[in-house]
């Protein structure tokens, strides 16, 4: 027995769809190929693809983890850096301080010895001009002496005694 199609007008006809199915044995047929392949593939295609896409998640939250964990570190390094820098830089303003205090000292230690060397040199110049001047005033007085006694003779015409 043979059902007639219904005839509808034709807006009618396209709000219904138009698309007529046909349910026999090629579409068992279908689901249990579709449902062999399912059951084949499981173990086989997607239980892999799942593991490798679990790894790779796994994978990228651990390197997550890590970059994390290695940029603390990094600022926990910088952090010991900075202070480090800190006290060498403290540690060498106290030895410039000290050394600058020991140059002061030598400084004036050696300007004292100079000084005390130019005082020397000084007074013993101001000795050896007075020692001359002694020693130019006598020889100058035997030669007034001279010159004055060598004067009387040429003036007396004879010697004075």
């Amino acid at each position: 027995m043979s059902v007639a199609p219904l005839e509808l007008p034709p807006p009618l006809l396209a709000l219904a769809g138009g698309v007529s199915l046909d349910f026999d044995n090629t579409l068992v047929f279908q689901i249990l190929i579709f449902v062999l392949l399912m059951f084949l593939l499981e173990p086989l295609l997607f239980r892999p693809v799942l593991r490798v896409f679990a790894l790779r998640e796994e994978r990228t939250v651990g390197a997550k983890a890590q970059a994390r964990e290695l940029d603390e570190r990094a600022g926990e390094i910088y952090q010991r850096y900075q202070r480090e820098l800190e006290r060498v830089n403290r540690v060498a303003a106290e030895e410039r301080d000290r050394i600058r205090a020991e140059t002061a000292k030598v400084e004036a230690e050696i300007l004292r010895e100079a000084r005390a060397t130019t005082s020397r040199v000084v007074e013993d110049g101001r000795k050896q001009i007075a020692a001359e001047i002694s020693r130019i005033r006598f020889d100058l007085g035997r030669e007034s002496q001279r010159l004055s006694q060598d004067i009387v003779t040429r003036v007396l015409g004879r010697e004075a005694n």
